[in-house]
């Protein structure tokens, strides 16, 4: 039998990888991402987002310039029908936005990103006691009447500090946490004045104003009774007077 001439190899290389091939790829890619110096986040170098609350606080003023007839005038959507006020205590609720936004812009100036800085006050400002002028300043009456008004005053500054609390956490979660904000340039911040205009402000002053439930404990029938007895009798006649 004629021998068989042995088939020549191809001198090209043919179009499939050799089977070790995708290894040694993988390896010199591995090799190269090792290698190559890993790029810091620029936005790194800002502050962290953070939330602080300050305290408004102002010294109680004092205003005896009114009878109790127009006192209770004064107070009628909070007194009972047929209810005199020989004392009230009004505190204006006051919550005042701060924003600092330091930002660091790329090269191309289309992108930043922020680091919200909020400041948020709070409290009541201003606070005034009022007492009926048919009771002058140091007689029996007239301390009865402070007294009561005075707890008034404690209750609005407690709930404050009550309510702060729970507000720092939840204002914390929203704002502090997640880092720096991103978008492009002047977004992110008019989507922060305006989150915290129609979103927190109003949040915040009906947390405030969650204080009318601990007044309304301290004006109970019982207290008015108390307060109208005392003094042997001293201030029930005076209002009994035509």
């Amino acid at each position: 039998m004629p021998p068989v001439a042995a088939t020549p190899w191809p001198t090209t290389m043919p179009l499939s990888q050799p089977p070790d091939r995708p290894a040694m790829r993988c390896a010199a890619l591995l090799l190269i991402a090792l290698s190559a110096p890993l790029l810091a986040d620029e936005c790194e170098q800002l502050p962290q987002p953070s939330v602080t609350f300050k305290r408004i606080e102002v010294a109680t003023t004092q205003n005896t310039r009114y009878s109790y007839k127009s006192l209770t005038n004064i107070g009628a959507s909070l007194a009972r029908p047929g209810q005199v006020v020989l004392g009230l205590t009004r505190g204006n609720a006051v919550v005042k936005f701060a924003t600092a936004t330091p930002a660091i812009i790329d090269k191309s100036g289309r992108w930043e990103c922020i680091s919200p800085q909020i400041t948020i006050s709070i409290g009541f400002a201003p606070m005034v006691l009022y007492v009926a002028r048919e009771f002058p300043a140091g007689s029996c009456a007239y301390g009865e009447i402070y007294e009561h008004e005075l707890r008034h005053v404690k209750t609005y500054q407690a709930h404050i500090g009550e309510i702060e609390k729970d507000l720092l956490a939840t204002l914390n979660t929203r704002f502090a946490t997640g880092g720096p904000w991103r978008g492009p340039v002047g977004q992110k911040r008019t989507q922060l004045q305006q989150e915290l205009d129609e979103r927190w402000l109003p949040y915040i002053e009906r947390r405030i104003a969650s204080v009318d439930a601990a007044q309304a404990l301290i004006d109970t029938p019982e207290e008015y009774e108390r307060v109208a007895n005392a003094c042997n009798g001293e201030i029930r006649k005076t209002i009994a007077r035509p």
